[in-house]
């Protein structure tokens, strides 16, 4: 799936190395994220671009379970290690019907099975269909997520420090949409974790 070549020149990013990175940033003023970091760059020409698409659109699934555990070996012994829940973001059921399961949640499973952390797929749902993203500009990713997704479960959340996943960032609008549904509920922490971070 990854030969050696392509394994030794991922961009990694080494954004769990510093709490004030630009991922980070891309929040800051918005939504309370704790801790924030991508695995590695996503830039459009990039090899690696190819292996997202195809994790989320030719049913290649077992992608996203392994750059979950090498993102989880990646961030092992960070501030990251403060994390004791694992929230993938939510798919719509008619969409994961479509596509057969959640990318996201098959990049949490590998990052469960690395960190031990307790994987969670049933706290947080997407109440509400939602329009891709892709070609859509700041306001209108936001306008298309507000109010998409909901706690069902906010007791199961209570003292927890979530770690929210995602296949790649570009604006951060649907992780500040989770976020702020997550932080409503009382004494609970949210930082994110993404696979690709497309730069501005």
């Amino acid at each position: 799936m990854l030969c050696t070549d392509c394994l030794y020149h991922i961009p990694k990013t080494k954004f769990h190395e510093e709490k004030d990175n630009v991922l980070n940033r891309l929040f800051y003023g918005i939504t309370n994220i704790t801790y924030a970091t991508a695995f590695f760059y996503f830039h459009k020409a990039s090899k690696y671009r190819t292996l997202i698409h195809k994790l989320k659109y030719k049913g290649q699934k077992e992608i996203g379970i392994q750059l979950g555990r090498m993102a989880g070996t990646e961030i092992n012994g960070s501030f990251f290690d403060e994390t004791n829940i694992i929230i993938p973001v939510p798919l719509h059921i008619s969409k994961k019907r479509l596509r057969g399961y959640n990318q996201s949640e098959m990049i949490a499973k590998g990052l469960s099975e690395i960190s031990g952390k307790e994987l969670r797929t049933d706290i947080l749902i997407r109440q509400k269909f939602t329009e891709t993203q892709t070609k859509k500009n700041l306001e209108e990713r936001r306008k298309n997520v507000s109010s998409a997704f909901k706690v069902i479960k906010p007791e199961s959340l209570t003292g927890k420090h979530v770690l929210l996943i995602d296949d790649v960032v570009t604006t951060g609008s649907t992780l500040i949409a989770c976020a702020d549904e997550i932080l409503k509920t009382k004494n609970v922490k949210v930082s994110v974790l993404v696979l690709g971070f497309a730069e501005q």
